[in-house]
Order: C-alpha cells, then sequence, then structure tokens
C-alpha cells in the first residue's frame, strides 16, 4: 500500500457530518497510510475557499464526497472533480442521493452505520491505490529477449547484440502520447532500428555514455495494449592494434535505461543484461 497518499473530502459545512467524517472517513483513510483532509480543517490566507477548494481537488490524489442531501456545492465540487479525471469515491446514507447518471461511479452506501461506511471506504481506497499506481505508469518497458553473435576477422573481434523491448499499457486507459523513446548505453555502441541506423548524442544521466533515438512502433498504447521495438547494438570488443588478445567468447554484464518521454511525464526503466557472445566457426 502506497503511504502519503491524499484524500480530499467534500462535504456540507454541517457538525451533523461531523462524526462521519472523523470516524468513518478520516479513520478509513489514515489506517491506509493516506493523508486525509477537508476545507475547513485547512488554514489558508490569500485564497478564498472556492479557489482553495478547486486547488485542493486539483492535487489530491483521491476525492470522497459524501453526497447526502444532494448538497449542490458538492455536487458542483464532484463534476469538477471528475472534469479533471480524479479518482473519486461517492458516499452517501441514502441511495436515492445519488442521481442515475453517477450510479456507474464507485459509490457507497452506509446507511446509518459509520462502522459499515469505514470498512467499505477502507476496501474501496485500497483499490484506488492500485488503479492510481497504474494510471502514474502507463507505460511499462520489459526486455523481451537477448542474444549476441560474434562477428571476427584477424584484427578485430565486433560484438552484435540482438533485443526484444516490449512496451506494455497495463491499464484499462489509453496511455499518454509517446513523443520519443531514448536508449541510455554505455560507450562504444552503436544501434539500428529495422536497418537504419539510430541517432545517438552524449548522455546527461549519470553512469551512462551515449543516448541513442528509437522510434516508437506506435504513437500511443490502448488500454492493456502492447509493442515491441526491435534493435540490434555493435560495439568492438578487441582489437589487435591495441595489444588484445582476440577471444572466441566474450560475457557481456551490465545495464541500460530505456526513457520514454510523453505528454504527461517521463518513465525510465533499468534493464539488466548478461549475454554471452561467442565465435560460432563453419
Amino acid at each position: 500500500m502506497a503511504t502519503d497518499l491524499f484524500a480530499f473530502v467534500l462535504m456540507p459545512f454541517d457538525s451533523s457530518f461531523d462524526d462521519t467524517y472523523r470516524l468513518g472517513i478520516k479513520a478509513a483513510a489514515e489506517e491506509l497510510g493516506m493523508v486525509v483532509s477537508r476545507v475547513d480543517e485547512q488554514i489558508f490566507h490569500k485564497e478564498g475557499i472556492i479557489e482553495r477548494i478547486y486547488n485542493q481537488i486539483d492535487t489530491a490524489d483521491f476525492i470522497i464526497a459524501d453526497m447526502t442531501g444532494m448538497n449542490p456545492n458538492v455536487f458542483y465540487e464532484v463534476g469538477y472533480a471528475h472534469a479533471k479525471g480524479k479518482l473519486c469515491v461517492l458516499i452517501t446514507n441514502n441511495a436515492h442521493d445519488i442521481p442515475f447518471d453517477l450510479r456507474h461511479h464507485r459509490h457507497i452506501i452506509y446507511g446509518s452505520s459509520i462502522a459499515s461506511l469505514k470498512s467499505k471506504l477502507k476496501i474501496d481506497l485500497a483499490a484506488l491505490s492500485v488503479e492510481l499506481d497504474a494510471r502514474e505508469n502507463p507505460v511499462s518497458v520489459e526486455l523481451a529477449s537477448i542474444y549476441g553473435d560474434l562477428i571476427k576477422t584477424k584484427y578485430i573481434a565486433t560484438g552484435e547484440v540482438s533485443l526484444k523491448i516490449d512496451l506494455n499499457n497495463k491499464t484499462n486507459f489509453y496511455s499518454p502520447d509517446i513523443d520519443a523513446i531514448y536508449f541510455y548505453t554505455g560507450k562504444g555502441w552503436s544501434f539500428t532500428q529495422d536497418g537504419q541506423e539510430c541517432a545517438q548524442t552524449s548522455a546527461s544521466l549519470h553512469d551512462y555514455t551515449h543516448r541513442h533515438m528509437i522510434r516508437s512502433p506506435v504513437s500511443r498504447l490502448p488500454a492493456n495494449g502492447w509493442a515491441q521495438v526491435k534493435l540490434v547494438g555493435k560495439k568492438i570488443l578487441g582489437a589487435t592494434w591495441d595489444g588484445s588478445e582476440l577471444q572466441n567468447s566474450y560475457k557481456l554484464v551490465g545495464r541500460v535505461l530505456v526513457r520514454v518521454v510523453t505528454a504527461r511525464d517521463n518513465y525510465d526503466y533499468t534493464l539488466n543484461l548478461d549475454v554471452s557472445i561467442d565465435d560460432m566457426p563453419f
């Protein structure tokens, strides 16, 4: 369970909701290690209350909204949260307070039992934490396969490594647009993709020397979608002119970093590489 997640609570400013908030909502969230707050608990000076509510909705990980009594302010604020794509849990003590066109959203009917609210809300918040993690990592990268060949002449030994890298979207939402993919390696490597040389430049990341430009096979990944990148890398492993004795087998162990650049954020994945490159005489 991720901690330090922030749940912002929308509910009427009425003392009759205090126990629902303190014993039901706040108790459930805090037992999961979350930070929970409603606007009347906060201290702020430069903002008006409406601006503060908007700000807190914008920054919150989750929204919990008590729809009991069909308070128009709460309904308006929930609409704003939905428009912002926020993960929301709607709660009420009366099923009729959630209109038909909102009932497909996650909601809890707690009746007169605050203990029931606390128990059900913990389950929903735990599920939302998993969904939030998936949303925040919409493109994952995995090494599908790797194999190597050794190309030897009288004077030089060159390693050729073929890689297949899977791009996965394990969420139920479209990924953001993929603007670029960068492949970070140590020195001496060059890469081709579909027979075309990949542009490269110096890397600005610690522990890496080169950054290679990789074309994405898709502009974005659909829900539960998959795509694959195929690369061929080459590196001189030994040369007689620098006094090296050419070997019949080389072991390459190290790591590379794949950075997926999207309209939302950059996503970095480290891949550990371990491959034997052998001379195959014919």
